[in-house]
């Protein structure tokens, strides 16, 4: 399965569909389906998403990690063995998905890695670059757990991961909540070196505002290393 978080990314969508190398995952066996979880576009998203043949399913709210825990919800209902996630604003590369799936073999969780693959001109600001990298160093500091890129939006998951995942974080810190949870529950992650593009549209990201959040949310989490309340999309979701 493949999951697609968006917000008014029709123009991403639009370019990153047509790319999902679908030919070559079925000549390695995978099935797939690309579930588009959206939180409340007034772009074009849910026809290109529909006329693509997607899963569209729309959050009630916003929040990148609200319609992140949504989509696993719907993966754990679902027969499939793994699933994908990236952004869908054109910054990662779906012709990647192939060496994730095959490093996800022998591992519970691989990380696209963007600080150490290749960064195209003027994909990431000095901000925000500096800033993956000093929450990439807290990170393993407090968790003492490998981590190349904390902030990644490119991730592939095992079945056993995403049921194992304890996750209640609603906007940009899930990432580092899936990281502190894999961390606590002693999962396996590995790493691969990715592409990352410049973004299509208007950036969702703040940096310093969210940079604080997934602060931390890293802190809360070292203190407290599972949610006092989990939320896996109770009740908070609807397929169109």
């Amino acid at each position: 399965m493949l999951l697609l978080p968006t917000l008014d990314e029709a123009e991403g969508l639009a370019l990153v569909l047509p790319r999902i190398p679908t030919k070559q995952l079925a000549k390695k066996g995978w099935e797939l389906e690309i579930v588009v979880v959206d939180g409340g576009s007034q772009d074009e998203t849910k026809k290109i998403s529909t006329d693509f043949g997607c899963t569209f399913m729309k959050q009630q709210g916003k929040g990148k990690g609200a319609a992140m825990r949504l989509g696993f919800l719907h993966f754990l209902k679902s027969e499939f063995d793994a699933l994908v996630m990236f952004d869908a604003d054109g910054t990662y590369h779906p012709e990647e998905m192939t060496k994730m799936l095959s490093k996800l073999k022998s591992a519970d969780v691989v990380v696209g890695d963007r600080l150490g693959g290749a960064m195209d001109p003027d994909a990431m600001n000095r901000t925000n670059y500096f800033g993956n990298h000093v929450l990439t160093w807290i990170a393993v500091a407090l968790f003492g757990v490998p981590m190349n890129d904390l902030c990644s939006g490119y991730w592939a998951f095992s079945r056993r991961t995403i049921s194992t995942l304890k996750l209640n974080s609603m906007r940009f810190e899930i990432e580092a909540e899936m990281y502190t949870s894999c961390a606590v529950e002693q999962l396996q992650i590995e790493h691969v070196p990715i592409r990352y593009s410049k973004r299509l549209g208007e950036a969702k990201l703040g940096s310093v505002k969210d940079g604080w959040n997934i602060f931390r949310k890293l802190l809360v989490r070292r203190i407290f290393s599972t949610p006092y309340e989990t939320r896996m999309g109770e009740g908070n979701l609807t397929i169109q």
